[in-house]
């Protein structure tokens, strides 16, 4: 083992630990707080971390920051528009004489929701299964046959038992996830300052040769890796619409420094990645930085995936239903959600759900934004109205784009 690895591996254990500890403490010091933060942060910080650096290294190469960042800077405006609706479209919602049109726009909206959550479950499993059958090459189809049986086992315990009995293993999954993200961040930067100069290069290598509208394109249907703010607006059953908005801004925050850093810092391991698109390649990467992470990363996407998968189930089987988890009609949401996984999962592959997904949650944004702008512009003592609507609207046409021409990286 030489000098550069040994300080790597050490840099995996000070992060593991470290974060832990951070952690902790902010749980102990803040814990209603943080409670209302790890729900849109697990979900955020989720699949997408995963596929996020193969997808930027085959798409901008270097220039994976930049792009990095405006993706992050896309979310913070949509989530924006969703702590504007918590604040101000709820309350209207609760009002009897609110109106038919702001009604109808908010069922649309959840029917669109439950539908994006059909999408994004068969992704998180897929996912969750290459990672699983990685090690054994069994090939595509072997991991899609693992998918269906996990989701098959998933809308078992739905139907029958619902799904209050796996709900630790959500926060648990957070945890640990956010642990060993905390590890491999203080690994790269460890090996990007044993060597400066193999960073400078990486920086200096040249992009791939996409044109301006399929890189815009391919940059529309990537939402999907940041998308789960909007988990805060449906815990109104725990938190007040102020914790709600102040936890969704913390975890956007938190999770755009944790994005952007990991894709910087990784820019100097993209020539260690494989030629072509691969959901998995961030093994490749992890082996690269330290052979400590890659079963820490392992286990980590199994268990963040099976929990994000099952979180989503339940929200859309609550979505497409109307129930609460735990609603006895609430059951047969989660078989139609299954079901629904379970066709994408055999005629589509990861990176083309990415991108169906990416439009799926788009279209539920854009609903709420044109919510949004119905009750701004009806509410004529509202705080800079019109630089509001202004935005409101700028976003309206951001999420139009990507519904309308978003699509998959590779295609």
């Amino acid at each position: 083992m030489d000098a550069t690895t040994a300080l790597v591996d050490a840099g995996v254990v000070i992060g593991l630990v470290a974060t832990a500890a951070a952690l902790i403490h902010v749980d102990r010091r803040s814990p209603r707080l943080w409670s209302a933060t790890v729900t849109p942060l697990g979900s955020i910080i989720g699949s997408g971390f995963l596929v996020v650096t193969p997808l930027l290294a085959a798409t901008v190469g270097p220039w994976a920051p930049l792009a990095m960042a405006g993706i992050v800077a896309t979310a913070w405006a949509v989530g924006g528009v969703i702590r504007f609706v918590i604040v101000n479209v709820e309350p209207r919602l609760a009002d009897p004489t609110c109106g038919r049109a702001l009604a109808d726009l908010e069922r649309l909206s959840r029917l669109v929701l439950g539908a994006a959550y059909v999408v994004s479950v068969a992704f998180y499993l897929r996912l969750m299964a290459a990672f699983v059958l990685r090690p054994f090459e069994v090939g595509d189809t072997g991991a899609r046959i693992l998918t269906t049986v996990v989701l098959v086992a998933i809308g078992a315990v739905g139907w029958l038992r619902g799904l209050h009995g796996l709900e630790l293993v959500e926060r648990w999954a957070v945890g640990t996830k956010l642990t060993i993200v905390g590890g491999l961040l203080v690994s790269l930067a460890v090996l990007d300052a044993s060597d400066p100069a193999a960073v400078v290069e990486a920086y200096r290598a040249p992009a791939p040769g996409l044109d301006a509208w399929t890189l815009t394109r391919v940059l529309a249907g990537m939402l999907l890796v940041v998308q789960g703010f909007e988990t805060s607006r449906y815990l109104d059953f725990h938190y007040d619409a102020d914790l709600r908005v102040r936890s969704m801004r913390l975890a956007q925050a938190l999770s755009a420094v944790v994005y952007v850093a990991f894709v910087g810092l990784g820019v100097r391991t993209f020539g260690d990645l494989p030629a072509g698109l691969d959901e998995t390649a961030i093994i490749d990467l992890a082996r690269d930085v330290s052979v400590v992470l890659v079963p820490l990363l392992v286990v980590a996407a199994v268990a963040s995936q099976l929990s994000a998968g099952i979180a989503d189930t339940a929200g859309g089987g609550e979505m497409i239903t109307g129930a609460r988890r735990g609603h006895p009609d609430a059951g047969v949401g989660y078989v139609v959600v299954v079901g629904g996984a379970i066709v994408l999962t055999w005629l589509s592959d990861v990176f083309a759900i990415i991108s169906l997904a990416s439009r799926a949650f788009a279209l539920y944004y854009l609903l709420q934004t044109i919510a949004a702008l119905v009750v701004a512009a009806t509410s004529p003592s509202l705080p800079r109205r019109y630089p509001r609507l202004v935005g409101l609207a700028l976003v309206a046409l951001l999420m139009a784009f990507v519904v309308g021409f978003a699509r998959p990286a590779g295609a």
